[in-house]
């Protein structure tokens, strides 16, 4: 890790970040709390992996968690927490322009050029450099999948190429995606929640099984204060893989049989399933917590409604 990160917190830099925020996250596809107000920040980590207050004419390079408050309600936090990549440059090239956040008016940055750092291909690179060393940095963690599929501990497994060009991928709605080459895929996860994340935890379980109907993770990094939340994961990429919903509809409207092909998913679902019960423990649910698994999906078709009103009855 570099010798040049901080992790120490920058007094006035959120106050000074809030109305540029405020004016930013709204329009972002990936922000969940399109339909309420925004009432508030609180910061949860910062993590400069570049200096972003040096005189060099390079991009400096932020990592924040940040608490996005909006008014509460009786079956609703009264916030979530998203993860940002904040680029920093006194000026940014006209290449960048789409990715601009703005400029603060005071505090730390003031008078620096902040925008998304996912679509500066430099500070792209940078983070899959980081996923290549496994190591920590301040709350962070980089860690890595080693032959014995242990989660947790430092990999040892084969080591992640470097020098790769980066592309962001624009198709997911939640997360954030990039792609290095033809080699890796990186999502980088939005709004994250404590404890382990499907997107690692799964995998991972179905790589200790000896299933690779689903990739292994090949890195992935967390945060561990104040609370554990799975940030990144890098897995193989696919080049021309196709989405059986897709293939589905595409034999349909050509009219031909999808027999065969829906024996075959479903025959792959049941191993990976039976997979993941063997390797990872099973409990029945209790009535309350039944009940509350159906509230929490009731409650995330109301936000899908409410986005998308055709979807209402």
């Amino acid at each position: 890790m570099s010798e040049a990160a901080s992790t120490r917190t920058s007094v006035g830099l959120l106050p000074s970040l809030a109305p540029l925020l405020h004016s930013w996250l709204p329009r972002q596809r990936w922000f969940a709390g399109k339909d309420q107000p925004v009432t508030g920040f609180s910061l949860v980590s910062e993590t400069e992996l570049l200096p972003v207050r040096g005189a060099g004419a390079g991009p400096g390079l932020l990592h924040l968690l940040v608490a996005v408050h909006r008014p509460a309600s009786a079956d609703e936090l009264a916030h979530d927490c998203y993860q940002l990549l904040l680029g920093v440059r006194r000026t940014l090239p006209p290449h960048l322009a789409g990715a601009l956040i703005g400029r603060p008016a005071a505090g730390p940055l003031a008078g620096r050029t902040v925008y998304e750092g996912l679509h500066d291909p430099r500070l792209a690179e940078l983070i899959l450099e980081r996923l290549r060393t496994p190591g920590v940095l301040g709350p962070l963690r980089f860690d890595r999948f080693d032959r014995i599929g242990r989660f947790g501990g430092f990999g040892t497994g084969p080591g992640v190429s470097g020098g790769l060009t980066a592309r962001p991928l624009d198709a997911e709605q939640s997360n954030s995606s990039l792609v290095y080459g033809d080699a890796y895929i990186l999502k980088f996860f939005r709004r994250v929640q404590p404890g382990p994340n499907p997107d690692l935890e799964l995998p991972l379980a179905l790589a200790r099984a000896g299933c690779t109907r689903v990739p292994a993770p090949v890195a992935w990094y967390e945060s561990a204060a104040p609370q554990p939340y799975t940030l990144g994961v890098l897995q193989p990429y696919l080049r021309g893989s196709r989405d059986g919903w897709r293939l589905a509809l595409e034999a349909l409207a050509a009219g031909a049989p999808f027999t065969d092909e829906a024996r075959a998913l479903g025959r792959v679902t049941a191993e990976v399933h039976t997979a993941l019960a063997a390797e990872l423990p099973t409990a029945p649910l209790s009535h309350p917590q039944t009940e509350r698994l159906a509230a929490g999906m009731i409650r995330r078709l109301g936000e899908a409604a409410r986005a998308v009103p055709a979807l209402l009855p």
